[in-house]
């Protein structure tokens, strides 16, 4: 999940190379933190979360092969 989630975000942002993806794994549950500068927060976020939401809904149908919850946070 680390892998799309900063594979999606670098192609929204102005700094790819600011982009940071850290992953926690607990029973069935996969953290994916976010981080981004703060310039390109706006970006990955979008008008009114549309496109937090779009990350969110690909990650999730991407771990359903795993049987695993994805929770995908963005930080600033």
């Amino acid at each position: 999940m680390k892998e799309l989630v900063e594979v999606i975000a670098k192609a929204l942002v102005d700094n790819p190379s600011d982009v940071v993806v850290t992953e926690t794994e607990d029973d069935n549950t996969i953290s994916v933190e976010l981080r981004v500068a703060p310039g390109d927060m706006g970006k990955v976020i979008g008008k009114q979360g549309r496109i937090a939401k779009a990350i969110r809904s690909v990650v999730k149908a991407a771990s359903s092969k795993e049987n695993k919850r994805v929770n995908v946070e963005i930080i600033q």
